[in-house]
């Protein structure tokens, strides 16, 4: 049975669910940042994927890049999958800017997270539903 870790829990927010992931705001407004967590119970490593569901995921993170581009503007996407602290599976998809904190170094590990106020947070969540989640949008 999928559960979410207790870190990736504590800090981000959820946007919804695609067919495959989780897909949830990185609690850090310094960039606008998502996450993507495949809900398979016990998934760590990208390989351990059954092959269908690499192709979904790779098609999900696609989807999530493209989002994230079209509601914010970005320069850059960067994407990842570390998982040296947080074992479960997730994929980092980071909105980048020249002159953003840390430009053009990483942003793991950099500075103090600084929480989304509710009203901030609520506003890019409006800005990126309809490109995450366009049928539900039109409804």
């Amino acid at each position: 049975m999928f559960m979410l870790d207790p870190r990736l829990e504590a800090d981000s927010l959820p946007l919804g669910t695609f067919g495959l992931c989780q897909v949830r705001l990185m609690n850090d407004c310094r960039w606008p940042w998502l996450l993507l967590v495949p809900m398979r119970a016990d998934a760590v490593e990208l390989h351990e994927l059954a092959p269908a569901d690499r192709s979904m995921l790779a098609d999900e993170i696609a989807l999530a890049a493209k989002a994230l581009k079209a509601a914010t503007g970005a320069l850059k996407i960067n994407t990842g999958a570390l998982g040296n602290i947080v074992r479960q599976l997730h994929v980092h998809i980071v909105a980048r800017n020249e002159g953003d904190p840390n430009w053009p170094g990483p942003v793991w590990g950099f500075g103090t997270r600084q929480p989304y106020t509710s009203q901030d947070a609520a506003a890019l969540r409006e800005r990126l539903a309809p490109h995450l989640f366009p049928m539900e949008s039109k409804a």
